[in-house]
């Protein structure tokens, strides 16, 4: 089945419309996942401020995905997962466990703040976290929060900000275990127990993921064989509450991913089987202390490791990254203020394996100083967030945002924001063999303007974006001389990375939920306008178009749902020379309860077969199936 999508269609209006809804501003209505019941509307939210509070207070562009919907909704990895929310797309160079980025409203994936369990992830090799590391399996909530944060992260959230949480002990003892089979020899089990007792929480979890695969790269020349993959992954929690006002927690992931890929169709070596091993780890150290009614600190430490390896060919880079936060809230009545004192180390070894001559062993820190300021009145909701870092390389950067809602009435909310962001080039894109030294810090500004209604179960909301970046590093191919290199090199593509776009991030969102005769209706719906404003080009893998639809309901003893995805044609390069024909894509899924402990789930991807890609020369999944069954004891 393919999508016919004009290339072209909507994009003026897109930035009209765009731009008539800003009127000079911007905004961020705040948005949850379509696929939620209302109780979210009460639940607590941490990312967009970094500090707790209620969905209800913030202005900021939410979602939040529990564990619950992450069960039904039969993703088999986060970014399918992530796919489904308003404003995300994703590219994957084959199947699960194959290299992936992920774009949310067309942002690239170094343009995201990642952290799992408050402990940033990210690459100073490509940039940005390696998605395809990440175990879904591991994952009790997922919050996104779309358009730039640097005022509260610093570097990376040009175009948001995603946080993961692990399992956390938070009723007795309850322990479960699942297995799992599927199409293409997929097998999964999982087991692990979570629990709370007196003062102490604590939870472990255990995965491992495999499956044959296919032939992810089918183009004249390359290896024919099936590209499978292996993961592995382990999750830890642990919390002592000292007393009412103190608490401490530990936290720790780590993912060990072992990928089949074909590298070259150049003989003899086409003929390799080719690995890419990816390590993700993660832990993290913090302390509570709520000194007062009104008065709280947070104390952290945290440390992550990202190592990519390839074989039998030789190369290996890992970056560490290293955070420091104390941070300070004072609460009084509606108003809510912030300072915080952060530091952030990244550390890179690459090549060292390979060619010691060229290996970069690299380090860099940015100390900063956050401040922020909340109050929510009867009608009004204001944010205001600033941000000085000091980085080692590049010295001060200050970026700043402020957002503003306003209720109409019970049911309708409009708001508007503005903000400005900033990333620093990875230490790979400066130093490696085709980076440049001269690379300048990418910044961003961003201005929104949203609108939201909800009524009981039923909820309608359009939010309008418009995100300019400068200093876009991109990397050119077949140049001459890099600063760093002769000749220039990425793997066995000559090429140097430099600041040469001005791109424009412009779209509309249109989300929506509905129950209708006792089906849970939901939907999301973008078009974009992303554009290279120099060249006047399409930004390559992202479409002008997307959209999810989704149905739930109940038939019996059985949960029943489905779900499709819509994309409109992309281009696969910068050029805008290799067209990649839009497609669409359903997928059902079911689970029924056996018992009071056992859970049977079921579902079928790509339910009509579809033929496409969403990399150019890279095939996807045809119809697959997954058989499940979970144990769960009720407690």
């Amino acid at each position: 089945m393919v999508l016919s999508f004009d290339m072209n269609i909507c994009i003026s209006a897109t930035r009209l419309g765009v731009m008539a809804l800003a009127l000079g501003w911007g905004a961020a209505a705040p948005t949850i996942s379509t696929a939620q019941s209302s109780h979210v509307l009460r639940e607590v939210v941490v990312t967009a401020t970094r500090m707790e509070q209620p969905l209800v207070d913030l202005v900021a562009d939410v979602s939040i995905i529990d564990r619950l919907q992450i069960d039904r909704s039969g993703a088999t990895g986060m970014v399918d997962l992530l796919a489904r929310q308003p404003g995300i797309e994703f590219s994957r160079n084959g199947g699960p466990g194959a290299t992936t980025n992920l774009y949310v409203r067309g942002a690239e994936s170094r343009f995201m703040a990642v952290f799992i369990d408050g402990v940033r992830v990210d690459s100073q090799s490509t940039g940005g976290a390696t998605w395809e590391a990440i175990p879904l399996s591991q994952i009790d909530r997922v919050e996104v929060v779309r358009g730039p944060v640097s005022a509260v992260y610093g570097s990376d959230a040009m175009g948001g900000a995603i946080q993961i949480f692990t399992r956390k002990g938070e009723t007795a003892f309850a322990p479960f275990a699942g297995v799992g089979v599927g199409t293409d020899g997929a097998r999964r089990w999982e087991a692990g127990f979570s629990g709370l007792q007196g003062g102490v929480d604590y939870a472990l979890g255990l995965a491992r993921e495999a499956s044959k695969g296919f032939n992810a790269r089918t183009l004249p020349g390359y290896n024919t064989d099936e590209d499978g993959y292996t993961s592995e992954s382990a999750s830890a929690q642990l919390g002592w509450q000292i007393h009412h006002a103190h608490r401490l927690e530990f936290t720790a992931l780590s993912s060990d991913n072992n990928s089949q890929y074909d590298a070259t169709n150049v003989k003899p070596k086409s003929t390799l089987d080719d690995h890419s091993l990816h390590l993700l780890q993660t832990r993290g150290l913090s302390w509570r202390a709520q000194w007062s009614e009104q008065y709280s600190t947070v104390l952290r430490w945290t440390e992550s490791r990202d190592q990519y390896e390839t074989k039998p060919s030789v190369y290996l880079t890992m970056t560490r990254l290293n955070g420091y936060l104390w941070q300070n809230e004072l609460r009084s009545g509606a108003h809510l203020l912030s300072a915080a004192l952060e530091r952030k180390l990244d550390y890179l070894e690459n090549g060292l394996t390979t060619n010691p001559a060229t290996a970069i062993v690299r380090e860099r820190f940015q100390d900063a100083l956050a401040v922020g300021y909340g109050w929510r009145g009867q009608q009004h909701t204001l944010q205001l967030n600033a941000r000085h870092d000091q980085d080692s390389e590049f010295g001060a950067k200050v970026t700043g945002s402020a957002a503003y809602g306003y209720n109409l009435n019970a049911q309708w909310r409009a708001s508007a924001s503005a903000g400005t962001a900033f990333r620093v080039p990875t230490l790979f894109q400066r130093f490696g063999t085709s980076g440049q030294a001269t690379l300048q810090p990418e910044t961003s500004q961003n201005r929104e303007f949203g609108i939201r209604f909800t009524q009981g179960t039923s909820s309608f909301g359009l939010i309008a974006y418009l995100n300019q970046v400068s200093n876009l590093i991109t990397f050119v191919r077949n140049q001459g001389i890099c600063a760093n290199n002769t000749p220039p090199t990425v793997g066995s593509t000559p090429g140097c990375y430099f600041n040469t776009a001005q791109a424009e991030y412009a779209g509309i969102t249109v989300t929506g939920k509905h129950r209708l005769a006792g089906v849970n209706l939901s939907g999301t719906f973008d078009v974009q306008a992303l554009h290279d404003t120099l060249t006047g080009k399409f930004l390559p893998r992202r479409a002008s178009q997307h959209a999810n639809l989704g149905a739930e309901t109940r038939l019996g003893a059985w949960n029943v749902g489905a779900d499709l995805q819509l994309s409109g044609p992309r281009y696969d390069d910068a050029a805008n020379l290799v067209a990649l024909p839009g497609y669409a894509l359903a997928d059902v899924h079911v689970s029924r309860k056996l018992d009071k402990d056992w859970t049977l789930l079921a579902r079928v991807d790509n339910l009509f077969d579809a033929n496409y890609q969403l990399t150019n020369g890279y095939a996807t999944p045809g119809r697959s199936l997954y058989l499940g069954l979970k144990w769960s004891p009720l407690q």
